[in-house]
């Protein structure tokens, strides 16, 4: 199982104080020294965190796979399409939210990013798109053509109907792999709960970022990331 690391609350470390420091780029080095498989970052509307300037960046410097998280809005297209990275994600944003609070809605969204999706895969990017465990949602994905889904584990991260939200999640990664789709998931993954959704076989890669940035505060990051590399290993 791969391990992409979200470097977005390096960022936020940063804007807290509008300074050049810690900078998600030399981040994004020490996270590949410690195992990552990828970096992830969310390039929102409001630029609250990472700037196109770290997504370029990045793009140069990353060794592994770099993943950008953004909305089909045009701006962000045209930012994509200029910078070229592995991956985009197609993710929900609400200027209000404090983070991602839940997966894109395809079944009804799902003409409106459509353009988006074609202009990025003509492009030769590969598109993912973040979406809740649900059926429908993965069927509404496999109809846009896209390679791949990332399966919010939010509610299962939050504790509440951990059983029930674990086998929504494990469901819904058989039927994406079933049709096709390759299967990724994420949000809320921390130390203490991350060990049963590695155990979904389905899942080939997992976005981790909040834990392993506030892990790193204690530990460095290099040595966050491999720790949270050997416990996904364990599958």
């Amino acid at each position: 199982m791969r391990l992409g690391v979200n470097l977005d609350h390096i960022a936020t470390v940063r804007e807290a104080r509008k300074a050049k420091e810690p900078d998600p780029v030399q981040a994004a080095l020490l996270a590949e020294l410690g195992g990552a498989d990828g970096i992830t970052v969310h390039l929102r509307g409001d630029r609250r965190h990472i700037k196109e300037r770290d997504v370029k960046l990045l793009k140069d410097v990353v060794k592994t796979r770099l993943n950008v998280e953004m909305a089909a809005t045009d701006e962000m297209v045209e930012i994509a399409l200029e910078i070229l990275p592995h991956q985009v994600t197609l993710v929900p944003e609400r200027r209000e939210e404090i983070t991602t609070e839940g997966g894109l809605d395809v079944v009804l969204q799902g003409e409106f990013i459509k353009p988006a999706i074609s202009k990025l895969l003509a492009a030769g990017i590969e598109v993912s798109i973040f979406v809740d465990p649900d059926p429908d949602q993965v069927r509404a994905c496999a109809k846009l053509g896209v390679g791949a889904v990332e399966i919010n584990t939010g509610k299962y991260a939050e504790g509440e109907r951990v059983d029930q939200e674990l086998e929504h999640i494990s469901k819904t990664a058989k039927l994406a792999s079933k049709i096709g789709l390759k299967v990724l998931a994420g949000h809320g993954l921390n130390y203490r709960n991350v060990t049963p959704i590695v155990k979904i076989e389905e899942i080939e890669e997992l976005n981790i970022g909040h834990s392993i940035v506030a892990r790193a505060v204690y530990v460095g990051l290099e040595r966050a990331v491999r720790e949270m590399k050997e416990l996904i290993n364990r599958r």
